[in-house]
């Protein structure tokens, strides 16, 4: 069972609803930000355009919002890091699904970018939406507590060779290989979690939020980003190409190390479960303000249902 209080979201909260006008917005916001496809060289911002707009629940950049909301702040001034985090997450689905990494044919229902374009423009159009983010981020304004120097480094220091890029790394030197669970931790630790929280801190950062704020949005974040790759590992093993979106069974017959591998099934959801009660625990500091966060969580963990 979940550790920790769990808070309930608003009665009546509709999750779908939520996520559905976060996404109208954000593809809005994203739409806004990004070079017009015919744009020269038109070849790659088509490219850019076609992973990023490919579909998904705009997850990442939900949390962010949703982090702004419950510390008080706007959608509105938390839009560019949302659509920042979601650029950056692009870039690494893109690369990750190139053949000298994962080796996929699908992403969210449709031909990976390289099946369309061609591997050295994905890798190019990977490249440049690492770069726009930072682009994106740099227009947000830059609150009292936090100068754009400092969001500008927790976004960089996420996806960097420390986190985001090290978790994708220790995952390719592990294929094939025995692994610890301690090692597999430090992956998604990295590969998947940082992300995740650097959404809800950025979200925290754009209301200005106070310290004990931000260091709970940090564990929530940290908690729910990794809940949310172990139910991934579990989906890989227990559904469909169709029902993912993506190729099923790419972990086992990659010889990845998953959760399930090392730990077996029922450990592994027990653990999402566990992380996904100390995620709510950390909410308890916004005193029924954080809803939203809440549903987030409560969505991503009944993924596995």
């Amino acid at each position: 069972m979940p550790t920790g209080r769990k808070p309930q979201p608003a009665k009546g909260f509709d999750i779908e609803d939520y996520l559905a006008q976060r996404t109208r917005a954000v593809d809005q916001a994203l739409n806004h930000f990004l070079p017009p496809a015919v744009t020269k060289p038109a070849t790659i911002h088509k490219a850019m355009r076609y992973s990023l707009f490919a579909g998904g629940k705009r997850m990442r950049p939900a949390l962010c919002l949703a982090a702004a909301e419950a510390c008080g702040g706007s959608v509105e001034d938390a839009m560019p890091l949302a659509c920042a985090v979601e650029c950056i997450h692009t870039y690494s689905l893109i690369h990750d699904d190139l053949p000298a990494m994962d080796d996929d044919d699908l992403r969210r229902g449709k031909p990976t970018n390289h099946k369309v374009f061609g591997e050295g423009i994905a890798v190019l159009a990977g490249d440049a939406l690492l770069t726009e983010a930072f682009i994106i981020g740099a227009k947000s304004k830059g609150w009292p507590r936090y100068s754009h120097q400092e969001i500008i480094l927790d976004l960089a220091g996420a996806a960097g060779s420390k986190q985001l890029i090290a978790g994708q790394v220790a995952d390719l030197e592990a294929e094939g290989k025995k692994i610890s669970s301690d090692q597999l931790k430090y992956i998604h630790e990295r590969k998947t979690s940082a992300l995740l929280c650097c959404s809800v801190r950025l979200g925290g950062m754009s209301a200005n939020c106070d310290p004990d704020q931000l260091a709970a949005l940090t564990r929530f974040g940290y908690n729910v980003g990794l809940a949310f790759q172990i139910i991934d590992d579990i989906l890989d093993v227990t559904q469909t190409s169709e029902q993912l979106g993506k190729t099923a069974g790419k972990d086992t017959a990659a010889q990845k190390a998953t959760y399930p591998s090392i730990v077996g099934m029922e450990k592994s959801q027990c653990i999402a479960a566990e992380l996904t009660g100390c995620a709510f625990s950390a909410l308890d500091i916004f005193a029924g303000k954080a809803q939203a966060l809440t549903a987030i969580a409560e969505y991503l963990l009944k993924r596995n249902r």
